[in-house]
């Protein structure tokens, strides 16, 4: 029987022959054997919340949520493997007993470890790379059926390649993690004049450990949410020491009430009333209070997202970063576009791992999303324009139009990559229509 799965905004949907969850190793690769053998097609698909159709396929269809759990510690090394399944949020407490976090996250959790890996997942801070650049170690399971260890001396051209992969060079099976000690973040989050905020943007990023904000559109206000770490159990530096966790309700209160339920209500009106929207932008801009408080790290990195939306996120290098947003503004106010979601900015380390947005480069990160009632056509394309004009790299997890050429001049080892994809599955077993196109893969 056909199933039709979506992913997470339901923009992107398919209908595939056979969807598998495996319990085992032995069982997902009976599955790769089995598609290989018909000349089928396989993509593992996790939480789904790829903007695009990257993790979705037409023969056979991954889940790996029987694959999930921790595999292992090395306490001494700070290094955790789980199975690939393994969803962010679970981790903390898998963490826990061995004090032990993640050294850094994204804004959402729901995804899985592997697909988290295989978009190229990332968080903020200049001191910090995304998720591809703490992997130490993938167990590969490559189309014929084979199993490859990979780290820094375990077959170490396919590490350094593999560690950001867009599920085309097989099924991962674990991933190992470097991890740090437990640690809080004290978040500071001001509301401030977008033009000030990006004048000081390299400096202020330079000077926390992590930076991020967020700015209305249809209006001069933004957000800056600075966050501090410091490990658990110890005093806070001097100024922030005052700050107290938040009581739970009033947690509840910011993150499902205001954040969530009024994002709600903003977006629900606009799509039925666009002239609307830019009111409801100031008045949200306007009821923005400052606040800081401190909690576990995922905690603070984490916020629940109920609102349904489509986004496009692109990687520029970091000095281009406030030109580009401003050019975002002014492409809104040129076309007369009614945006009520917030575009967000991150900072984040240069890396060197081969497909990673910010490979080569200290890199800022701006996204733009729009209610996922609305087509998102003419809005995400022009934020892609801009992005473009500034070497912008497109999230390999998120909504964008370019194709191998386009990606292949903006990756040094773009086709260091491609070799890799054709040694290990020359048959692209791992891949669908839109991985083709993304690799030049004339299947």
């Amino acid at each position: 029987m056909m199933h039709t799965v979506s992913n997470w905004s339901g923009i992107e949907s398919a209908r595939p022959q056979h969807m598998w969850k495996p319990r085992s190793e032995a069982q997902a690769a009976d599955v790769v054997r089995q598609a290989s053998a018909r000349g089928e097609r396989v993509r593992v698909m996790g939480a789904g919340h790829s903007f695009t159709p990257v993790a979705l396929g037409e023969d056979h269809l991954v889940s790996l949520d029987e694959m999930s759990g921790l595999v292992g510690v090395d306490v001494g090394r700070r290094r955790a493997r789980f199975r690939a399944g393994t969803r962010l949020r679970d981790i903390p407490a898998l963490l826990a007993s061995y004090g032990l976090a993640l050294t850094n996250q994204g804004d959402v959790n729901p995804q899985s470890i592997a697909g988290a890996i295989s978009t190229g997942t990332h968080g903020t801070g200049l001191g910090f790379t995304g998720f591809g650049g703490t992997v130490t170690g993938l167990k590969l399971l490559t189309a014929d059926g084979s199993v490859l260890n990979l780290s820094e001396t375990e077959h170490p051209e396919i590490f350094s390649l593999a560690r950001i992969s867009v599920g085309v060079l097989g099924l991962l099976l674990e991933v190992e993690l470097q991890c740090v000690e437990a640690f809080d973040l004290v978040a500071q989050e001001t509301g401030e004049n977008l033009d000030d905020l990006l004048d000081g943007l390299e400096q202020r990023a330079r000077a926390h450990d992590h930076l991020e904000f967020f700015w209305y559109p249809h209006t001069d206000r933004a957000v800056a949410k600075t966050n501090t770490r410091v490990r658990r159990g110890e005093h806070a530096p001097a100024g922030l020491a005052d700050v107290r966790p938040r009581k739970k309700w009033a947690q509840v209160l910011s993150e499902e009430v205001v954040d969530n339920g009024g994002l709600r209500a903003m977006c629900e009106v606009g799509s039925l009333v666009p002239a609307a929207i830019p009111t409801l932008c100031r008045v949200a801009a306007w009821a923005t209070s400052n606040r800081a408080y401190r909690a576990a790290a995922h905690e603070v990195f984490v916020s629940p997202r109920r609102v349904r939306f489509n986004e496009t996120e692109w990687a520029v290098p970091l000095e281009e970063g406030p030109a580009a947003v401003r050019e975002v503004r002014d492409l809104i106010e040129c076309k007369n576009l009614k945006i009520s979601f917030p575009i967000e900015g991150r900072v984040a380390a240069a890396d060197d791992v081969s497909l990673s947005t910010a490979y080569g480069r200290e890199t800022m990160y701006i996204a733009a999303h729009q209610f996922f009632r609305e087509d998102p056509t003419e809005y995400l394309t022009g934020v892609e324009r801009v992005m473009r004009a500034h070497g912008g790299r497109p999230h390999w997890g998120k909504r964008h139009t370019l194709g191998y050429e386009e990606l292949a001049g903006l990756y040094p080892r773009f086709e260091d990559f491609r070799a890799l994809r054709s040694l290990l599955d020359p048959d692209a077993v791992f891949g669908n229509s839109h991985t083709d196109r993304l690799f030049g893969v004339d299947r």
